[in-house]
């Protein structure tokens, strides 16, 4: 009979430990933000293109699909290495991609914003190292590239990193589809599921995705966020 050796409390500590660490910085709870941002939910909302849970689930799936996997998911999943190896020029390189593909001017500020939020947050806890301080100093940090900075610091693998960052995202939604519906904190959980299971097939695309196909295009989004920026009653920023 083979006998199962059980883990020591001492074994269990740094990986719980890591993963702590990446639920605290993908939580939509961290201080930068991201509770004013719907990412075109309101707009959607607002032309009835989202009325209801069904179609607001469908709507965060396509989002999380569509633009995330193939976009901000795709540029972390670069950056993070970028960042653990010290290649500045890469993080440039990525930085710079992301602020020409934000096509509407609420998308770029949130970028901007949140990103600007997140590195003065690393700043006052001691998390950036002199190059890396010198590097921000020189570029406007947007955000998908801070979190990839906080993630390769924390030493976090890219899969690991990119399921945080996905549901810290796919939280952030739903509490705007909740407040922006609105709906029920049932309903609200029954979306947050649905959007878990498909968070894996959406982090496994953007790791196996080339550099060469990282593509920021949701014509569709791009309107409604456009005409969010003149919308006359709104809750978000975006």
């Amino acid at each position: 009979m083979v006998t199962m050796a059980m883990p020591t409390e001492q074994a269990l500590d740094a990986p719980i430990s890591a993963l702590l660490s990446l639920m605290w910085l993908a939580s939509p709870a961290l201080p930068i933000g991201g509770f004013s941002y719907s990412e075109g939910l309101e707009a959607a909302v607002d032309h009835g293109l989202v009325a209801n849970e069904a179609s607001a689930t469908a709507w965060l799936i396509s989002q999380l699909e569509l633009v995330q996997a193939r976009s901000d998911m795709a540029l972390i999943a670069k950056a993070i290495p970028a960042w653990k190896t010290n290649d500045f020029p890469a993080a440039s390189r990525l930085n710079q991609w992301v602020l020409m593909t934000r096509e509407t001017a609420e998308m770029r500020l949130q970028s901007v914003q949140m990103g600007r939020s997140l590195l003065e947050l690393l700043r006052n806890l001691d998390r950036l190292t002199s190059d890396q301080a010198r590097w921000v100093d020189n570029h406007t940090a947007t955000l998908p590239m801070m979190m990839a900075l906080a993630f390769a610091n924390d030493d976090a693998s890219v899969t690991n990193a990119l399921h945080a960052y996905g549901f810290g995202w796919a939280e952030n939604m739903t509490q705007a589809a909740i407040k922006t519906i609105p709906l029920g904190q049932s309903a609200g959980q029954r979306m947050l599921m649905t959007l878990a299971r498909a968070i894996p097939s959406a982090v496994a695309r953007a790791i196996a995705l080339p550099e060469d196909e990282r593509v920021s295009f949701a014509p569709r989004l791009a309107i409604l966020s456009s005409r969010h920026e003149h919308q006359y009653s709104r809750l978000f920023r975006s």
